[in-house]
């Protein structure tokens, strides 16, 4: 009897959802518009479909596993529970203070995003623990039981911040105010600064942990509202949650760290980037994901995306940092853009184009969806070059109207442009690409990755219509798109193990460390991060563990990360590798400086799923004709209109080679293939482009 897994990403725009038979790796994929006022109408929607269509009975489906940006939303658009802050005396305004730090020196009109608390509902206590984590002053809980009273009875709060000073030395006071909250106040939802990310950074530490308390009843109701709705449906597996770094969780481990979830749904993408990357001989890589809202970028290297400790949600600018709320955590490294097919595209002040951040999301949409959209979209632009079929957009179950796309066009952009339609469709389409190209410019300089080296994975509803021309723009020499490309990222949910990352801030001299203090502090964050894994069924002999500290000359103030080997005398390895990493970064070291760990980190990551590797769509290809009706599409390359091949993506034989221009369709997304570009079926059914040098 087959086994079934199911993925379910939340995008701005669609849902996407994938069926797997555990015994076969036969996939099936569906995609529903997503319902923001509530997104477990879709997905509960969406899963319902999906499984009737294969006769597939919910009772033998054994995980599903969820993405969702839900958490991100929430933030931006603020739509959290009303949250409360208790601090350490003196310490209230630290939300407000920031690092003082200005993100552009030049700019007089700088803005920040506000607190997630306001000042009115933060309260001060009296309490104090040293940098050393010895106790100065206990905590006063009759103080305790003031605040948060008045915090309740006046203010309405449903979530409570615990931030005192130097709790991630000493927890011992937030636990004593967390218990003592728990019992009086047993509806609140509480989070302690040491539980959430106990690291070093007052600030960062007091934003990271408000944000989980504002977002943790929202996804507390939501993921178990989902659970309950799914159980009554007949499901009697485990419902899982993709976390930011790029592992999956319990259901009760999400409730419990929400603020792990902020790029749910994106890292699944960059994972299945690497999945594909490994399969296909190509460990370095660009994974480009565009969808109905944003576009993502992540650079993978050695078959692993880039992780990184630190990120910003709600930035005032997109791609300054310093302008957005910082939080701390385990995340893959990636660049989002306000760029995919509802971006909204208008003519600015200047008179000139301008395509998004704005989107027209699911409702109401582009405005060739036809649920009262007007605004001329990316996705209005693509129908009108030709690009999109208008009746076999998401495998024909929505039709798309060309009229009201064009006059969306010629309203919007044509006439202040003084620009025919299919000439302002064309403008929208390749300022899309810029925007993508330069975001990735920009991502990684900043990493020192020259991508010239590396391949695109390109994938998501809109990705494969742009990703050619992007890469052309960047010198990438050659594209993989991956077989079921417009829900890519739901497949990956479903390649990713089970993982947690502990980290935690405890500063020590290099010389000064004994063997066995250094052995006693990394076992305890083992011991933490495996007791994760062994709760979500994990046996402790099939988890794999990743050790790593953060460490600097004494005097600096930031880290460079470097990996603790195994086997013994590890401790006695650590400078020469701390040097040899300092010198890779900076070229230069400095052996007669000090050395000092910053910061503990341990990762504990279960077995890869078996599907990881070996999966196909099912296909009905004896009923299927290779190549479709052709028709006109717009490559200026060919100067203007050409009959275009059209092509079955899913009735393309292993081996078969296609030469441009072309498209080649398959129910969730559309591969544009531009003049004079060739790409072929490699044996597992992905589309390969080999690019020569040239910009577009």
């Amino acid at each position: 009897m087959s086994v079934y897994r199911v993925g379910v990403d939340i995008g701005g725009t669609f849902t996407d959802f994938v069926l797997v038979d555990e015994t076969t790796g036969t996939m099936h994929f569906g995609k529903e518009l997503t319902s923001p006022h509530d997104p477990s109408e879709a997905v509960l929607g969406g899963i319902r479909s999906l499984l009737a269509a294969h006769q597939v009975p919910l009772a033998s489906v054994d995980s599903i596993v969820h993405g969702t940006t839900l958490c991100t939303n929430a933030v931006i658009e603020r739509r959290g529970a009303l949250t409360g802050l208790i601090t350490t005396r003196g310490f209230v305004d630290l939300l407000d203070l920031g690092r003082e730090r200005r993100y552009d020196l030049f700019d007089l009109r700088l803005k920040f995003p506000a607190p997630l608390v306001a000042r009115s509902r933060r309260r001060e206590i009296g309490e104090r623990v040293r940098y050393d984590g010895v106790v100065l002053q206990p905590v006063d809980l009759a103080e305790v039981d003031t605040a948060v009273d008045e915090l309740v009875q006046t203010h309405g709060i449903e979530a409570l911040a615990v931030c005192l000073l130097h709790a991630y030395v000493n927890p011992q006071h937030e636990e004593q105010v967390r218990d003592r909250v728990r019992a009086r106040q047993p509806a609140l939802a509480v989070s302690t600064s040491a539980e959430v990310f106990p690291f070093a950074g007052e600030y960062e530490r007091f934003t990271t942990t408000t944000m989980n308390a504002y977002v943790q009843p929202m996804v507390g109701r939501y993921l178990r509202r989902l659970e309950d709705a799914l159980r009554a449906d007949g499901f009697l597996g485990t419902l899982d949650v993709m976390t930011s770094a790029g592992g999956t969780m319990t259901l009760d481990t999400a409730c419990r760290f929400p603020v792990r979830l902020l790029e749910s749904g994106p890292v699944a993408g960059a994972l299945m980037s690497a999945a594909v990357g490994r399969q296909t001989g190509r460990p370095d890589l660009l994974s480009f994901d565009m969808g109905g809202t944003t576009a993502k970028g992540c650079i993978v290297l050695g078959g692993e995306p880039r992780k990184k400790y630190q990120f910003e949600v709600a930035r005032m600018h997109d791609f300054k940092p310093g302008s957005g709320l910082p939080v701390r955590g385990p995340f893959i490294d990636m660049v989002e853009i306000g760029a995919g097919g509802g971006s909204i595209a208008e003519v600015d002040a200047r008179g000139l184009l301008r395509v998004g951040p704005r989107s027209a999301g699911a409702d109401p949409g582009p405005a060739c969806y036809g649920r009262g959209g007007t605004r001329p979209t990316l996705t209005d632009a693509n129908l009108l070059l030709g690009y999109l079929d208008p009746a076999f957009f998401n495998g024909g179950r929505m039709a798309l109207d060309p009229a009201a796309a064009r006059a969306a066009i010629t309203d919007g952009v044509g006439r202040r442009l003084g620009l025919e339609p299919a000439a302002a469709a064309w403008g929208i389409h390749e300022v899309i690409n810029e925007d993508v190209a330069r975001a990735f410019r920009v991502h990684a300089a900043e990493r020192g990755v020259d991508y010239r080296r590396c391949s695109m994975v390109a994938f998501g509803g809109s990705g494969p219509i742009h990703a050619l021309r992007v890469a052309r723009k960047l010198r990438i020499p050659s594209v993989v798109f991956p077989v079921g490309a417009g829900v890519m990222s739901a497949v990956g949910l479903l390649v990713s193990p089970v993982s947690f990352d502990v980290v935690r801030s405890h500063r020590m001299s290099l010389a000064e460390l004994k063997a066995d203090t250094f052995e006693t502090l990394l076992q305890e964050l083992v011991d933490e991060a495996v007791a994760r894994l062994e709760a979500s069924g994990v046996a402790r002999a099939h988890v794999s563990l990743e050790r790593r500290l953060d460490m600097r000359y004494e005097g600096q103030g930031f880290e460079i990360e470097v990996t603790v080997p195994d086997g013994a005398g590890a401790l006695d390895r650590l400078a020469a590798l701390f040097e040899a990493r300092y010198g890779e970064v900076f070229t230069v070291t400095s052996t007669d400086q000090p050395i000092e760990v910053v910061n503990w980190k341990v990762a504990a990551v279960g077995p890869r799923p078996p599907m990881a590797d070996a999966y196909r769509p099912a296909s009905d290809v004896e009923a299927r004709v290779e190549r479709k009706r052709a028709r006109r599409a717009w490559f200026p390359d060919a100067d203007g209109w050409v009959d275009c091949a059209v092509y079955d993506r899913y009735a393309l034989a292993v081996g078969t080679e296609l030469l441009g221009p072309a498209l080649v369709e398959e129910r969730e997304s559309t591969c544009v293939i531009g003049p004079r570009e060739r790409v072929r079926v490699d044996d597992r059914l992905n589309l390969v482009a080999e690019l020569a040098g040239g910009a577009a």
